[in-house]
Formats: C-alpha cells, structure tokens, sequence
C-alpha cells in the first residue's frame, strides 16, 4: 500500500504540473463549465489509457526509443497546439463587437464531444505523456509486487485516478472564474491569453529536443 500511496503522490504532483491539457482544461472550464470541462478530461483519460496498454503490450518503449517516431509526434503535437491556439486567437478577433460588453454575453456552446475530442488530440500527441509512461511509470514496477503486464495496468489505474484529480482542479478553477459572470471584453481577453500561451506551447514542443 505505501508503494502505491508514494506513486500515487507522485502522479498526483506530476499532473498538476501546467501544461497543454490542463490550460485546455481550465479554459474549457471558463468558457463551458463545470460538466463539459469534465467531458473534457474523458477524451484526456481515453488517450492516456491507450499509452498505458501500449506500454503494457511492450509497445510504449519501442516507441520512446524510436527518435522518427518521437519525432513524428512531436510535430504533429506542436501543430495540433498551433492550430487550436491560433483557433482561439481568431475567435477573439471574429466575434470582437458582436455584442455588448456585459456580464450577460455568452460564449459559443460546444457539445461535450467537441470538448472531449480536443482534450485527446492534445494528450494523444504530446510526447511527454509517452514519456510518463514509459520512463516514470516503470520505475516503481518491482518484481515482488506481481507480473509486469498486471503492474502496469495497476499504476497505469492509479495515474488516471490522480490524473482525473488535477484536471478537475483546473477545470473547477476554471468553472469558478466563470460564475463571476465576467464581462465580455474581459473574457475575450482570458481567451485571448489561453490562444497566446498554446501558440507559445507549440513553439516549445517545436524546439525541444526531448
């Protein structure tokens, strides 16, 4: 059990960390709320829970070791960021005027699919993520506790508990600065910030060299 409780403060610390999908998360939160911010985090935990049986199948290290693969990723990661903070960018400037700058203007509805498929997108091509669970998560496997593959599937469970965790963390935050019924123009400028960062997000993930 202490084996588990220190992976799972790990885990919980890890995926506090800001990052791609927990700006999408909060902004997800700020501009949908609190139940399609969690619809969200679904398309999140369904790409992490992919890398975690890619790993248990033997795939995940096959993966970290292949630099075109990697690569690849990478790439494709940094446009998927590109596209959607460029996305949210234009919103800003597209519906600039359109209504009054009152608390009572409303942002465009999204259905929780929509929600939840961009919050995959983002983990399903962030390299780091593969990095997780390729080079974090079998540092605590040890023979004693049972077969590899069961291991796996146990601390892949546990990360995509303390996952859930910190996404709703961000989400909520997100979900309360909503409920301050923010002036349109004061929104616009919160999504104008979100689109800036994950443009520069994609900038880094561009340059690593990770």
């Amino acid at each position: 059990m202490s084996w588990l409780l220190v992976f799972f403060g790990a885990s919980v610390l890890i995926a506090l960390t800001p990052g791609a999908n927990n700006l999408l998360g909060l902004h997800h939160g700020m501009t949908h709320g609190v139940r399609r911010g969690l619809a969200g985090l679904l398309g999140r935990l369904t790409a992490f829970t992919l890398l975690i049986a890619a790993v248990a199948a033997g795939l995940g290290q096959l993966l970290a070791a292949s630099e075109t693969a990697l690569t690849i990723i990478k790439w494709a990661g940094a446009a998927y960021l590109l596209y959607l903070g460029v996305r949210i960018l234009w919103s800003t400037i597209r519906h600039k005027g359109d209504e009054p700058d009152s608390p009572q203007a409303k942002a465009e509805p999204a259905t929780a699919w929509r929600v939840a498929r961009k919050e995959f997108g983002v983990a399903i091509t962030n390299p780091k993520a593969i990095l997780i669970f390729t080079a974090f998560v079998p540092q605590f496997i040890d023979a004693a506790h049972g077969p590899f593959p069961a291991q796996i599937a146990l601390l892949g469970a546990v990360y995509l508990l303390a996952e859930f965790l910190a996404g709703s963390v961000y989400v909520g935050v997100g979900a309360a600065v909503k409920s301050i019924e923010l002036t349109r123009r004061a929104r616009r400028n919160v999504d104008r910030g979100t689109g800036v960062v994950l443009v520069g997000l994609a900038g880094v993930l561009a340059t690593s060299t990770a």
